[in-house]
C-alpha cells in the first residue's frame, strides 16, 4: 500500500538507480575495453621490437649464449643482476629459451599485470563506494600497463613483477599466516629488500608470517649457496648483496639514495656513511607510518610505504623495481576536494612519463628531475600526510563551491553538465603539474607533426596563391619595408620572441589569483585552441614565407638561411619549423585579448588588450614567420576553443550556486498569525 501511495517517487527513485547502474556499467566496459587495448599494444610494442633489441635481460640470462649457459659465475660478467636464487630458478628455463623469449614470456608477464591489478583492486581500504569497487579493477590493471616499470619489465624480460605481486598475494590473497609469510620469503629471495616488510608483519601482529618470512628466505638462499657456493659467496660477500652489479650506480636508472648522492658528487667513505644514516632514518620513520596506517585499516597504502622505502634504501633500484611507488596511489591526502587529486595526479604522471616531460630542462632543476621518482618514493614514505580513516575528512572532504546554472538558449547545452562551474580557485600544483605536462605534450606532438620539406613548400605555394586571389599576399612588402627602419625591425623582433609565452601565462596566473571562476573556463578555452591548432600542424604542415625558396622574404631573427641544405627547415630537435598553420602565435594573442576584454572592469583595459593581438600580427607578417591566411586559422581555433568549452561546459560562472531558499511567510498568514498572537 505504501509503494502504491507513493508509486511516483519510487518510480523515479528506480529510474535514477537504473540510469546510475547503466551509467557505471558502460563506464566500467570503456575501462576494460582502455586495458585490452593497453595491454595489446604493450604486446606490439615489445613484439614488434628487432629480435636483438627486445627482451635483452632475459636473453642475457637464459639465451643460448647467456650467462646461466656458461660455466663458472653467473657475475663475471656483471650482467647477471639477480640473486643466486633468482639464478637457480631461472636455470630450468635454458632449455626453452626461444619459447620463453617470445610469446610465453610477454604474455605470461601481461597475466602476472591482470593479477596484480585484481589483488590490488580487492585490497582498497573498506569502505568503498559502489562506483569504485565496479571500477577499481580495470582502472589499476590500465595504469599498470601504463607505468614505466611494467613497460621496462615487458621490454627487458625482467622478473621484478613477481616480487610485489607474491607480497601482495601474502597480504590479501593467501590464508594463513605462515603461507603468506612463506610467498613474502620467496619474494625476498628474489629481491633482498623485500625483507623490510618481515618488520610490518612483525609489529602488525602477524607474528608467525614475519618468523616463516625470514626463515624461507633463509632457506632459499641456503640452498642457492648449496648449489653455487662461488656465485653466492661472490653476491652476498664480494658484491654486497648485488651493489655494483648491473649499470652504474650514479646512472639515472638507479632511483635510490645511494645513486641520489652519487649523481651529486659524493663518493668515498663520506657518501657510505651519509647513505648509511639516511637509509635508517627513511627504514625507521616509514616502517613506523607503514605499521600505523595498517592498523588504521589501510594495509594497502602501508604496503606501498614500505615499498617505498625499499626502493629508497636499497644500493640499487632499477626501473623495473619501482612499481612500489605507484601503489601509493591508493592515500587519500587533502581535506579540500579540489586537493584529492593532487597527490594521485603527481604519482601516475612520475611513474607514467619520463621525467624529462615532468620538469623543464634546467640545469637549477636538474637534481630533482634527475631523482623524480625517488622523491615521490621518499614522500610517500616519510612526508605526505595520508589521512585517517578516522578523519572526518576521509569519506567527505571540505566540497567544492560550485556555480547555480546559468540558463542557455540551447537546451543541450552544456554537453557535459557534470562538469558543473567550479568558482574555486583549483590546486596550484596540480595545475602547474598539468599545464607542464600538457606543454611537453605539446612540443612532442608538434615536432613528430612536422611533414617533408616538399609537402610543406607546396601547402605554401597553395597558401600564397589564395592570398593572391583575395588580394592579401602583402607579406614580401611588409617584411621589407620593416627591414628598412632599423627601430621598427628591433621592435618587431622582440616582440615576437618576448610576449608568445609570457603573456598568456601572466593572464592565467592573475585569473587564478584574482578570478578563479574565470580562469578555469579561460584554461579550458586555451587547451581546446591548442589541441585543434595540434591537429591542424599534423593534417597541414607549412613552410613559412621564411622558409620558401625564391619568395625573397627576409628572415629577421634568424638570420640568412642556406636553402641548399635538403634537411632545411628541420632547424633543430625542439621545434617543427613547417608549424606555420594555424598561427598560435597569433591565436594564443588573440585569447589574451579577448579573455581581458570579457573579464577587464574599464574599457581602457580592454582596449589595451586587445592591441597586444594587433601588434602580435603585425610582428608575425613582419619578421616572415607567418601568411596572413595563418592568424585567420589562429583566430578560427581560438574561436573554437571558446565554443568548445560553451557547448560542453555552459557559459562563464557568475555566482556561487545557493542553498534553497526558506519558505517566505505570504503577507496575509503573516497579519492573520499576528492578530492570533494579539488575542
Amino acid at each position: 500500500m505504501a509503494n502504491a501511495e507513493q508509486g511516483r517517487p519510487g518510480n523515479a527513485f528506480g529510474a535514477a538507480a537504473g540510469e546510475v547502474t547503466t551509467r557505471l556499467g558502460t563506464a566500467r566496459a570503456g575501462l576494460w575495453l582502455l586495458a585490452a587495448v593497453l595491454a595489446v599494444r604493450q604486446v606490439a610494442a615489445v613484439l614488434g621490437t628487432p629480435k636483438g633489441e627486445r627482451l635483452t635481460d632475459l636473453e642475457t640470462w637464459v639465451g643460448s649464449n647467456g650467462v646461466l649457459h656458461v660455466s663458472g659465475s653467473l657475475y663475471d660478467s656483471t650482467r647477471f643482476t639477480g640473486t643466486p636464487f633468482g639464478g637457480l630458478v631461472l636455470k630450468p628455463l635454458t632449455r626453452a629459451a626461444e619459447q620463453a623469449l617470445g610469446w610465453g614470456w610477454t604474455f605470461g608477464t601481461l597475466l602476472l599485470v591482470v593479477a596484480l591489478g585484481l589483488i590490488v583492486a580487492r585490497a582498497l581500504p573498506q569502505p568503498v563506494s559502489r562506483r569504485t569497487a565496479l571500477l577499481a579493477a580495470p582502472v589499476a590493471i590500465s595504469l599498470l600497463m601504463l607505468s614505466l616499470p611494467v613497460r621496462n619489465t615487458l621490454h627487458l624480460g625482467q622478473t621484478s613483477i613477481i616480487p610485489v605481486l607474491l607480497v601482495l598475494a601474502a597480504c590479501f590473497a593467501v590464508r594463513g599466516e605462515r603461507a603468506g609469510g612463506v610467498l613474502v620469503g620467496l619474494a625476498a629471495a628474489l629481491q633482498p629488500t623485500v625483507l623490510l616488510f618481515a618488520p610490518l608483519l612483525w609489529f602488525t601482529g602477524r607474528r608467525r608470517a614475519a618468523v616463516a618470512g625470514g626463515v624461507t628466505f633463509v632457506a632459499c638462499t641456503a640452498l642457492a649457496w648449496a648449489a653455487m657456493p662461488q656465485d653466492s659467496y661472490t653476491y652476498w660477500v664480494h658484491h654486497l648483496a648485488g651493489v655494483g652489479l648491473g649499470g652504474a650506480a650514479d646512472g639515472l636508472a638507479n632511483q635510490s639514495l645511494h645513486g641520489a648522492l652519487l649523481r651529486l658528487g659524493l663518493t668515498g667513505p663520506l657518501e657510505i656513511a651519509l647513505f648509511l644514516a639516511l637509509a635508517v632514518a627513511v627504514a625507521v620513520v616509514g616502517l613506523r607510518r607503514a605499521v600505523r596506517y595498517a592498523a588504521d585499516g589501510q594495509l594497502l597504502l602501508a604496503v606501498a610505504i614500505t615499498g617505498c622505502v625499499a626502493v629508497a634504501v636499497s644500493p640499487t633500484t632499477w626501473q623495473h623495481q619501482l612499481l612500489w611507488v605507484l601503489l601509493a596511489v591508493v592515500g587519500r591526502v587533502g581535506r579540500r576536494a579540489s586537493d584529492r587529486y593532487v597527490w594521485p595526479v603527481a604519482v601516475v604522471l612520475v611513474m607514467t612519463l619520463p621525467a624529462k616531460m615532468m620538469l623543464p630542462n634546467m640545469a637549477a632543476l636538474h637534481p630533482v628531475r634527475d631523482n623524480a621518482v625517488l622523491l615521490a618514493a621518499l614522500a610517500a614514505a616519510v612526508a605526505v600526510p595520508f589521512l585517517s580513516r578516522t578523519s572526518p575528512y576521509y569519506r567527505e572532504p571540505v566540497p567544492t563551491e560550485h556555480a547555480a546554472p546559468v540558463p542557455t538558449r540551447w537546451g543541450f547545452v552544456p554537453l557535459l553538465p557534470f562538469l558543473r562551474r567550479v568558482l574555486t580557485r583549483p590546486n596550484l600544483l596540480l595545475e602547474l603539474l598539468l599545464i607542464r605536462v600538457t606543454y611537453a605534450a605539446y612540443s612532442q606532438v608538434r615536432i613528430a607533426a612536422a611533414g617533408g620539406r616538399a609537402t610543406a613548400e607546396e601547402h605554401g605555394e597553395q597558401i600564397l596563391a589564395v592570398e593572391r586571389a583575395l588580394f592579401l599576399d602583402v607579406e614580401h612588402w611588409v617584411n621589407h619595408t620593416v627591414v628598412g627602419i632599423g627601430w621598427l625591425r628591433d621592435f618587431f623582433d622582440f616582440y615576437y620572441s618576448s610576449f608568445h609565452f609570457v603573456v598568456p601565462l601572466a593572464i592565467l596566473a592573475v585569473l587564478y589569483v584574482r578570478r578563479p571562476a574565470d580562469y578555469r573556463w579561460a584554461r579550458s578555452s586555451l587547451g581546446f585552441a591548442t589541441l585543434l591548432a595540434l591537429l591542424g600542424f599534423w593534417l597541414y604542415p607549412l613552410a613559412p614565407p621564411r622558409l620558401m625558396p625564391g619568395l625573397g622574404i627576409i628572415d629577421t631573427i634568424h638570420g640568412v638561411q642556406d636553402f641548399s641544405q635538403p634537411d632545411y627547415g628541420t632547424l633543430t630537435a625542439l621545434t617543427n619549423q613547417y608549424a606555420a598553420m594555424p598561427s598560435l602565435h597569433f591565436g594564443w594573442s588573440l585569447w589574451c585579448g579577448l579573455v581581458i576584454a570579457i573579464v577587464a572592469p574599464k574599457a581602457w583595459m580592454k582596449a589595451l588588450g586587445l592591441l597586444h593581438p594587433l601588434l602580435t600580427f603585425a610582428a608575425i607578417v613582419a619578421t616572415g614567420n607567418h601568411y596572413i591566411l595563418d592568424a585567420a586559422g589562429g583566430a578560427v581555433v581560438v574561436g573554437a576553443g571558446f565554443g568548445l568549452t560553451y557547448l560542453l561546459q555552459g557559459p562563464r560562472a557568475r555566482e556561487k550556486a545557493s542553498a534553497e531558499p526558506e519558505p517566505r511567510t505570504e503577507p496575509e498568514t503573516a497579519e492573520v498569525s499576528a492578530a492570533a498572537a494579539r488575542t
